[in-house]
């Protein structure tokens, strides 16, 4: 967030920090769902770059569209092994589940 804006809304007596802290997770619990959320967003990207519909997916999955859409979301109903399974069934080798895992540099604006 740009630092005059955060100056701003702390004056304006809001408080500001990480989803971890909102939501009070541990470090094991934030690794854990920033990992499910990273896995999600490469099973997207793996299904966009065969150029596949959610409900293609699916059917390739055996599964269902509105599923596809869960697993891409990370949705709290879909267990880490669906989607680990789901890459894999898609094509993704054990390598580009571990660059999916693999912390990303956030570039800063200047």
């Amino acid at each position: 967030m740009d630092k005059k804006k955060l100056a701003k809304l702390e004056a304006a007596g809001w408080k500001t920090g990480s989803a971890q802290d909102f939501l009070q997770l541990s470090d094991e619990e934030a690794a854990f769902v920033e990992s499910k959320v990273a896995l999600a967003q490469a099973l997207k990207a793996f299904r966009v770059e065969q150029d596949l519909s959610q409900a293609e997916a699916a059917h390739l999955l055996r599964s269902s569209q509105s599923r596809v859409g869960k697993m891409e979301a990370a949705d709290q109903t879909v267990t880490v092994d669906l989607i680990l399974r789901s890459l894999f069934k898609l094509g993704a080798t054990r390598k580009d589940v571990a660059d999916a895992l693999r912390p990303r540099r956030i570039a800063k604006a200047h």
